[in-house]
């Protein structure tokens, strides 16, 4: 008796499982469906445009220009220092750790060094498992990825809370006093639920990315010693053209008139792919090439097919910045995706691009890179040497007491850093 309904309840949910397998597989459709298959949705029309337009609160055109711009050069130049005094760093981890930092900050006010828990650590938890297949098993990368982003959830939702129950009036606002504002209107469509998920999303967006593009910006800079000397001439001409000698800090204007840094960035991102496929759902059916694309399924766009397609750049596995001479330097269009595009283009895109922009300005400019010929430095107020110097002759024309070397791992990037 047991054997049969076993074989019952064997036999109902082997049917089931076939069934949502034939309704996942061939959804309802006026046309002819094309060969693949479904996946999932994300956020919804309405919600997003709400959320992007707050989240321009914080990354939009005029708080950049009047608060974050100074704030991103000193932390740059903070870190900078502080990789001068290691032996040696792990480029990618050391520029995750700065960006981490940065972002909590003007999000959270989160301090690492502060805080009983280690938020950033939830997030390498998460982030090892992102991409795994999803087995939840102990053991499985795919269950230390829930275990990270639970915690990580955790960990903001206790400092949403502790804000919340202790309102005070702070000299220097963060992205979550506005959250909590927002939170307090009448009517509003801000839930506990959907801060924290915002915050979060928010939190690694502020780190991974950029930490990835400026690693491989470092690197393809250091093989390309041209890149580095017109960089450096950039910044030198910006220096010269400022009518406050006493200015210390990149200006709005010095920043938007960084004609070639910005060229380099787009190369940069061109190359680096970061973000191999961009979801969209679709909205209502699609005719293409006599397909029909049925609303509600999600559609993955590629940017590295276009990216490294020989009929829209020559060269396209070359590392070659002078290829946007000329182009608008646009944060997306048909040809270039780095940043999603569109409606949805990413809402952080100009900031990541300023940030950048900061930090391979003061490299061009600050950052001495080994090559195969040797070192070549150009004239600050610290350092000095006007060719090209054979490795053997490094210690006896540079002044260590100004300028430390230091060895980037996983990259044959050797670099100075020289200061003011």
């Amino acid at each position: 008796m047991m054997l049969v309904l076993m074989s019952v309840a064997v036999s109902l949910v082997s049917c089931i499982i076939t069934h949502w397998i034939y309704r996942w597989r061939n959804p309802k459709c006026n046309g002819n469906l094309p060969p693949g298959r479904d996946n999932l949705v994300s956020a919804e029309g309405f919600m997003h445009k709400y959320l992007r337009n707050l989240v321009m609160n914080l990354v939009g055109n005029e708080t950049m220009r009047t608060k974050l711009i100074p704030k991103v050069e000193k932390t740059i130049c903070k870190n900078l220092q502080r990789w001068c005094g290691q032996a040696s760093i792990e480029l990618k981890d050391a520029v995750a750790k700065m960006e981490f930092g940065f972002g909590a900050k003007i999000l959270l006010s989160y301090s690492e060094s502060k805080s009983s828990k280690s938020l950033r650590q939830a997030y390498a938890d998460f982030q090892h498992g992102l991409i795994s297949f999803p087995l939840n098993l102990p053991g499985t990368a795919y269950r230390k990825c829930l275990q990270g982003r639970k915690k990580a959830v955790g960990i903001i939702k206790s400092i949403l809370e502790e804000r919340r129950a202790t309102p005070e009036t702070r000299k220097e606002r963060d992205f979550l006093d506005l959250v909590i504002e927002e939170m307090k209107k009448k009517g509003s469509l801000m839930t506990e639920e959907t801060a924290v998920d915002l915050l979060f999303i928010l939190v690694f967006a502020a780190f991974e990315t950029t930490s990835t593009a400026l690693t491989l910006a470092v690197k393809n800079v250091g093989e390309h010693p041209k890149v580095l000397e017109e960089l450096a001439k950039e910044h030198e001409a910006i220096l010269r053209n400022r009518k406050n000698t006493d200015q210390s800090g990149i200006t709005w204007q010095e920043y938007k008139s960084m004609t070639f840094t910005h060229m380099v960035i787009n190369e940069t991102v061109r190359l680096a792919n970061i973000v191999p496929g961009i979801f969209r759902k679709v909205l209502k059916d699609v005719e293409i090439k006599g397909y029909t694309i049925p609303a509600g399924w999600i559609v993955m766009v590629c940017p590295p097919a276009v990216h490294m397609d020989p009929k829209q750049y020559d060269d396209p596995f070359v590392f070659n910045p002078w290829r946007w001479q000329g182009q608008e330097l646009n944060s997306g269009s048909q040809t270039f995706m780095g940043f999603g595009g569109g409606a949805r283009l990413c809402a952080g895109a100009e900031f990541s691009k300023l940030q950048m922009t900061v930090f391979s300005s003061l490299f061009g400019h600050k950052i001495q890179v080994e090559s195969d010929q040797g070192w070549r430095y150009h004239q600050n107020s610290s350092c000095y040497v006007s060719k090209w110097l054979p490795h053997s002759n490094i210690g006896e024309e540079y002044d260590p007491r100004r300028c430390r070397s230091n060895l980037i791992k996983g990259n044959s990037v050797k670099f100075f850093y020289c200061q003011y």
